[in-house]
């Protein structure tokens, strides 16, 4: 009976060592690092995991913006924290799977330094122009970029960031040559676009819409596989004669690579449950958004995909990383 008891708390203690992690986190507040300028799909999702995060563990959570270098800045950042749960990173494909293709020197690898926990979205974008530039569709600009080779700009988050390849992979599909004009975020650069201080653009398409319709921003196609219900009258870019070419953002949590499991478990039940609830998908997708939920071993696996498509690009369009 003396050894039965032993053996019941020699396992008692084991458990205690395993659950103690969890159960007492989080016990001081979480910060969300967005390496974007406020405003942006990045800072949108990742404010509403802050507050799905917080009404669940009844602590606050912090969300940073931190722009600056294409995401790059808050994206390092995040990869040398303290892997204990308490900094965590809003991710994006530009800083962690595009910038290693169009920068030489990046103080971080987007596989190998983070630990996926849960991809919250995936979003395409609406191709816009101001509506002084003279083109209806994409047909009638891509005539008028090559009649004007470089003097059209175009604005992007920043180099190395899905804006820049993905414009860069329409304009080498199309043949044209224009100009990129780096921006810290899509929320700064939607403004100057609706001033007319910049040319053309990808904005997430329900922030596009209500411009679109209000007259201030000329939409020429979707970079969605198919139409979207938000703008149903415009024509996806493959409809317009650039068969194969579709771009989505998307936008996930993430955590320093080495993080427990128990963390990243419980942050992961946390943001997906919601995403699983059909009213909350419904509401995401009312917007042109497309809902997702994956657990840290398939955010892993599209995370791996996503290298491999990208570089794909890189290499197609020409793109040295600088």
């Amino acid at each position: 009976m003396k050894r039965v008891a032993s053996l019941f708390v020699a396992l008692g203690t084991l458990l205690v060592g395993v659950t103690a992690y969890p159960q007492s986190y989080p016990a001081k507040p979480i910060r969300i690092v967005v390496p974007f300028a406020a405003g942006g799909p990045t800072d949108t999702y990742s404010r509403w995991a802050g507050q799905k995060l917080t009404a669940a563990f009844g602590q606050q959570v912090i969300v940073e913006n931190r722009g600056g270098a294409g995401g790059m800045i808050g994206t390092e950042a995040v990869a040398k924290a303290a892997a204990d749960g308490y900094t965590l990173l809003g991710g994006n494909p530009g800083p962690l799977i595009i910038a290693p293709l169009a920068r030489k020197i990046v103080g971080y690898d987007g596989l190998r330094d983070f630990a996926p926990i849960t991809l919250i979205a995936r979003m395409a974008s609406c191709m816009c122009a101001h509506p002084t530039v003279p083109a209806a569709g994409l047909r009638e600009f891509i005539a008028l970029a090559k009649a004007k080779p470089g003097r059209i700009n175009y604005a992007t988050p920043g180099v190395g960031t899905v804006g820049h390849l993905a414009i860069e992979n329409f304009a080498s599909l199309a043949g044209i040559k224009m100009t990129m004009v780096p921006y810290k975020g899509a929320a700064l650069y939607t403004v100057d676009l609706i001033a007319g201080y910049i040319d053309f653009a990808q904005i997430q398409i329900f922030q596009a819409a209500p411009h679109v319709r209000a007259g201030k921003l000329r939409a020429l196609g979707v970079t969605s596989t198919a139409r979207s219900p938000l703008l149903p009258e415009v024509p996806t870019a493959a409809e317009q004669g650039m068969k194969g070419f579709s771009s989505y953002n998307w936008t996930g949590i993430l955590a320093p690579a080495g993080t427990p499991k128990a963390v990243i478990d419980s942050v992961h039940a946390v943001l997906s449950q919601p995403l699983r609830d059909p009213t909350t998908r419904r509401q995401f997708e009312a917007i042109g958004v497309e809902p997702a939920g994956d657990g840290p071993a398939e955010f892993a696996a599209f995370m791996k995909a996503e290298m491999s498509k990208w570089t794909a690009v890189a290499r197609a369009a020409g793109i040295q990383p600088e």
